[in-house]
């Protein structure tokens, strides 16, 4: 097929007039998502200095290695916040100054990161108590993705109680992209938080999980239902866990009025919508494992029944 890249480029502009509502022209520039994952990978560094790093670090060194990373992340962060304040009509119609604002969130979110720390130790603190596969607590942040996944979702929590658009839901699908862990930026998660695996795992935007809650892969805190659509936005809509709750691979906990006590542990593959009280055990009932005898002596047959 002879086609000139005039005639390609005319048909892909002709669909951008068609096709409006996936297009964002002759509007403010939006945060980007690449400098949003360097600027993560950045904080990450300040979280754990030394462990993301290409090149080790002195502690002679680490203040003046501190200060130029802070001041680094603090311009880029501040530039990118900047534009997804413009990029909000309530804000514009706030008539508030996005430069003078973004400035003040972003300060405010570095000054966080000692805190952020604080907790971050507790959830490596039980993900290390919480598996004999782990050599050490070394190990734990350098090769489980869970660490890194949860330390972007705590940072990125923190810009989304401060109502920054946009920025807090890309770095945790950046973070998701690396995992499989799907941590909303709004969940409320407490504190020795771990997730074995991690792989596969989803927590939706209201789920609150108490302290001490250890779950394994694939498990889901989600919506009883999204067909309210935007009509839903604001209400609580996923589940809670209180505290010392262990959550086995493959169960799904729905609904927003869903609490699970105190204590609880709830099986695999368990599919649960309602409460359950404090030191609750939550099995799946009625699953039948059969086994079955292989017959080597039919050719091309894995299995006699």
């Amino acid at each position: 097929m002879n086609i000139s890249v005039t005639e390609l480029t005319d048909q892909l502009i002709a669909s951008y007039a068609r096709v409006g509502g996936i297009n964002h022209l002759d509007g403010v520039n939006l945060p980007s998502k690449s400098a949003i994952a360097l600027i993560t990978v950045e904080l990450l560094k300040l979280l754990f200095p030394g462990f993301f790093d290409d090149k080790s670090i002195h502690s002679s060194e680490i203040k003046m290695e501190t200060a130029n990373r802070m001041d680094s992340v603090l311009g880029a962060l501040e530039d990118e916040i900047c534009k997804s304040l413009k990029s909000n009509p309530e804000f514009v119609r706030s008539g508030r100054d996005p430069r003078a604002s973004a400035h003040n969130l972003t300060v405010n979110f570095l000054q966080k990161l000692p805190r952020i720390r604080e907790v971050l130790h507790t959830d490596i603190e039980a993900a290390y108590s919480g598996d004999p596969a782990a050599l050490n607590k070394e190990e734990i942040i350098v090769a489980y993705p869970f660490v890194e996944t949860v330390a972007v979702q705590r940072m990125a929590h923190e810009l989304y109680l401060n109502e920054v658009p946009l920025i807090p839901r890309i770095m945790t699908e950046w973070a998701h992209s690396r995992s499989g862990m799907d941590l909303h930026p709004g969940a409320q998660i407490g504190s020795h938080f771990f997730v074995d695996h991690c792989t596969g795992t989803v927590v939706g935007e209201t789920a609150i999980i108490g302290n001490h809650v250890k779950m394994y892969q694939g498990v889901g805190l989600v919506a009883r239902s999204l067909a309210g659509g935007q009509a839903l936005k604001g209400q609580k809509r996923h589940p809670t866990l209180e505290d010392n709750v262990t959550i086995y691979a493959g169960a799904t906990i729905v609904g927003g009025e869903t609490v699970i006590g105190e204590g609880s542990t709830i099986g695999a593959n368990v599919f649960l919508m309602h409460s359950v009280p404090p030191n609750s055990l939550v099995l799946q009932e009625d699953v039948k494992v059969k086994v079955l005898k292989k017959d080597r002596s039919r050719s091309g047959a894995d299995f006699q029944i």
